[in-house]
């Protein structure tokens, strides 16, 4: 039986929230404040008070059964197998957009079209175009809480390629790098509900934002945290 991994703060600067699991680590060499946990997102999001995040960037299950995939190969490049867990069953309720609304101020929230009965009316919806016309979906809609204008922004599905993916859903690092560029600022303090592949985390660690965030599965976030060290350690070791 593999042991599980423990919830890890990174330069935290200020104590986990109340409802923290037991086996906190801390890893100072990131320089701003990271809360990374293996739990449960409405524990996660219980244990804070009202508007405490400036900013929500999540990507919840969108009910459609894609939480596994079988390799593939073709002239793009094809797919890396993924073990299919059941986790995207059935999108989340009103109980986490309720919460999730409760503790931050603004939010984005990829797979939005999944979500209609859950979101406020906006303008500020965001278009990922992968930049590839495939089989698969030309790209995917965010709902944004900002009052600005619909915005497009085209990265290729092949930066995936180039990452590596170690989730099944995993997004580009550049993707993330994007939304904090034109949605956030340095020092914020950001919300990701389900980790996933962290890719959120390595792009706010170099944008300078507070990150708190959790991963309910423990393989996923295991491989998350090995994959945050490994792409941030390289510029801390010569800063």
């Amino acid at each position: 039986m593999k042991p599980e991994p423990e919830n890890l703060i990174l330069a935290n600067d200020e104590p986990p929230a109340s409802g923290t699991a037991k086996g906190v680590g801390s890893v100072p060499w990131l320089g701003v404040p990271f809360d990374l946990r293996n739990c449960d997102c409405m524990d996660l999001m219980r244990g804070f008070p009202d508007k405490h995040f400036d900013l929500a960037i999540v990507d919840p299950p969108y009910g459609i059964g894609r939480d596994g995939s079988a390799r593939t190969t073709s002239s793009h490049g094809g797919r890396k197998a993924h073990a299919f867990k059941g986790w995207d069953a059935k999108p989340p309720g009103a109980d986490y957009f309720c919460e999730l609304y409760r503790v931050s101020k603004d939010q984005i929230i990829w797979g939005a079209n999944y979500y209609p009965g859950h979101l406020p009316p906006s303008m500020g919806w965001i278009f990922w175009d992968k930049g590839q016309r495939i089989c698969s979906s030309d790209g995917e809609l965010a709902f944004s809480s900002f009052d600005r204008a619909l915005r497009v922004i085209e990265i290729n599905r092949v930066e995936l390629l180039k990452e590596g993916t170690i989730h099944p859903t995993q997004k580009p690092v550049k993707l993330y790098t994007w939304l904090l560029e034109n949605y956030a600022k340095p020092g914020m303090k950001l919300l990701d509900t389900h980790l996933g592949s962290g890719s959120h985390a390595i792009a706010a660690h170099y944008f300078g934002a507070h990150l708190t965030a959790c991963e309910i599965d423990p393989d996923y976030y295991a491989a998350a945290m090995a994959r945050i060290k490994r792409e941030t350690a390289q510029t801390t070791l010569f800063a």
